[in-house]
């Protein structure tokens, strides 16, 4: 099975003005409502591939690629509870892209990801994850 989770929204904020605050993969200070730590795990700097997190004490994530100029960025998860932990789950990939809506002003985002598991129970997590993710970022580019 190929489990996956799509979300998207859009915010009322310009493109350049949403990725300068979610480019940094060290920093969720966006979405205190989801995210309660976001450790820095090595050297590397939040736009450096190979980055590495750990999110509210048990999510492990590294970042794959970050492509300033179309405003996008991956991540695997490599460790977290279940149902995402490793046991659960192989090969998750993880994928946010900004869209400008050149004709209002506003921004398009796409999160997606992916992952191998013989079960689905991650889907509904992962869903909810996004949204509330999603959620607090439109509330921070709101005020």
């Amino acid at each position: 099975i190929m489990p996956s989770s799509y979300q998207t929204c859009t915010i009322s904020a310009p493109v350049e003005k949403v990725w300068d605050v979610i480019k940094s993969f060290h920093d969720l200070s966006w979405a205190s409502n989801v995210i309660t730590s976001c450790e820095k795990d090595g050297e590397k700097k939040g736009s450096e591939i190979g980055a590495k997190r750990i999110l509210n004490g048990v999510f492990k994530e590294t970042l794959l690629s970050c492509d300033e100029k179309n405003h996008s960025f991956s991540y695997s998860i490599d460790e977290g509870v279940s149902p995402v932990s490793s046991n659960d789950v192989k090969n998750y990939i993880g994928e946010v892209k900004l869209f400008s809506i050149t004709n209002t002003n506003e921004t398009f985002i796409e999160w997606k990801s992916k992952w191998e598991s013989s079960s689905l129970d991650a889907e509904e997590f992962c869903h909810t994850l996004y949204v509330a993710l999603l959620d607090d970022l439109n509330t921070t580019l709101s005020k």
